[in-house]
């Protein structure tokens, strides 16, 4: 028999583009089976941390008020170098002590219970262990000159280091956050302080924080050291900007840009700045320029700290831009959250939009608008490249989402708000 080569290669070629649309096809539900289901939502979080700096360690208990809209015996939720010590559900049904199962490549833990716990409402309790990491996210140790933080860095997806948790945008909640600390030092978090209490033991005491609003596990935050800060008021918000001891005096200038801000902010969308304070942190050790934690923004510290008398013109803009781009988050971001990571432009290019408003009319004499000229020609670079992408792009696992925070999110998203804002009128827009 003679071999037709020619009608093999057609077939081999078919059978290739249907081998790999499988691929292609299994991979897309392998990402999508890292998302968790919709089937158990959290509603209240209770926190209790105690961070040991000396051994890079932590211990918490934790309590997570879910509703469940069917009975089930397992519930699947976030969690990654967390040592489970004990799980429990309660209390539509006899307390149960639950089982764990982690799945690492996931990211995810599976808590399971010997009898199905009914539909409505319920309480999970943890408690477990973890560790303050060296990788700059997660509930991580920040090292200054003389001493070592612990801070935290939760977006995209890395509270689920800190606390298991539904760690997805949609799922938000509100959080009561409790801190253990050394006596000669104290803790920030998305809210004021409200109990500080001796213990328990020695050379402890407990600080507790007020209620949250409702919001995304990634906008937790919590940082245990000796900061020292600059205070001050703006619209009946208490604000500080805070730093390690030795570089506080290097704090009033970003506070004088954060009161400016926010009066001109509140006017502008007309909503007020929606919880009693703010805090701006410098953090020695900080991978991203800046993160916007509801209540108690991070920055790295050339972000944020600087002396005015000697500092060139460039890097006083710099500071207020970055002020100004992380509390427009607390509205744009904190007060409303993108559903999922594929609209993350919603937050970014938002933000970048809006952060050249209250610098140019804070310092017209900055031209700010050819500053937004120059930045526009940087964004069209980055988009005419091979690698470029729509606004909007699907991202499913936590590598695809971290992929997302680029130039176009930023930069791109935000010059097509400009465009439309030109387009309509700079009041109609708004």
């Amino acid at each position: 028999m003679k071999h037709n080569s020619s009608g093999f290669s057609a077939l081999s070629f078919l059978g290739a583009v249907a081998l790999l649309a499988l691929f292609v096809l299994l991979c897309a539900c392998n990402a999508q089976a890292q998302r968790l289901p919709a089937t158990v939502v959290p509603t209240h979080y209770t926190l209790e941390l105690a961070p040991d700096l000396k051994s890079a360690t932590f211990s918490g208990v934790e309590s997570i008020d879910v509703n469940l809209s069917r009975p089930t015996r397992s519930i699947t939720l976030n969690a990654i170098e967390i040592a489970f010590q004990s799980v429990t559900i309660f209390p539509n049904a006899p307390q149960q002590t639950g089982t764990v199962s982690l799945d690492s490549a996931k990211q995810q833990a599976t808590l399971t219970f010997p009898k199905t716990v009914p539909a409505g409402n319920a309480t999970i309790k943890i408690r477990y262990t973890g560790i303050l990491n060296n990788e700059l996210r997660g509930f991580y140790l920040s090292k200054a000159e003389h001493r070592k933080y612990a801070v935290t860095q939760f977006e995209a997806t890395d509270a689920r280091r800190a606390f298991p948790c539904f760690d997805e945008p949609a799922f938000k909640a509100i959080f009561d956050i409790s801190l253990v600390v050394d006596s000669g030092d104290t803790a920030i978090s998305n809210t004021p302080i409200v109990a500080d209490t001796s213990g328990p033991g020695a050379g402890k005491h407990t600080l507790e924080f007020e209620t949250t609003p409702k919001m995304s596990t990634y906008l937790v935050a919590f940082l245990v050291g000796d900061f020292a800060c600059t205070g001050g008021q703006q619209d009946g918000v208490d604000l500080r900007v805070c730093s390690t001891p030795d570089k506080v005096a290097l704090t009033p200038y970003a506070l004088s840009v954060a009161k400016y801000v926010l009066h001109y902010y509140d006017d502008y969308f007309g909503i007020h700045y929606p919880l009693k304070k703010l805090d701006l942190i410098a953090i020695p050790d900080f991978e991203a320029g800046a993160m916007e934690n509801f209540g108690a923004i991070t920055y790295r510290e050339t972000d944020l700290l600087l002396d005015p008398a000697t500092a060139p013109v460039d890097d006083k803009r710099n500071v207020a831009l970055v002020v100004a781009h992380e509390m427009a988050h607390q509205w744009f971001g904190d007060l409303v959250t993108m559903k999922w990571w594929d609209n993350i432009w919603l937050n970014e290019g938002f933000a970048t939009w809006m952060e050249n408003k209250p610098v140019a009319a804070m310092h017209p004499e900055w031209n700010m608008q050819q500053v937004v000229a120059g930045d526009e020609q940087d964004t069209l670079d980055v988009d005419a490249q091979p690698t470029t992408r729509a606004i909007r792009a699907r991202a499913d696992t936590p590598a695809e989402i971290d992929q997302m925070f680029d130039g176009i999110a930023y930069g791109k998203a935000s010059d097509v708000l400009l465009m439309v804002e030109n387009y309509l009128g700079e009041e109609t827009f708004r």
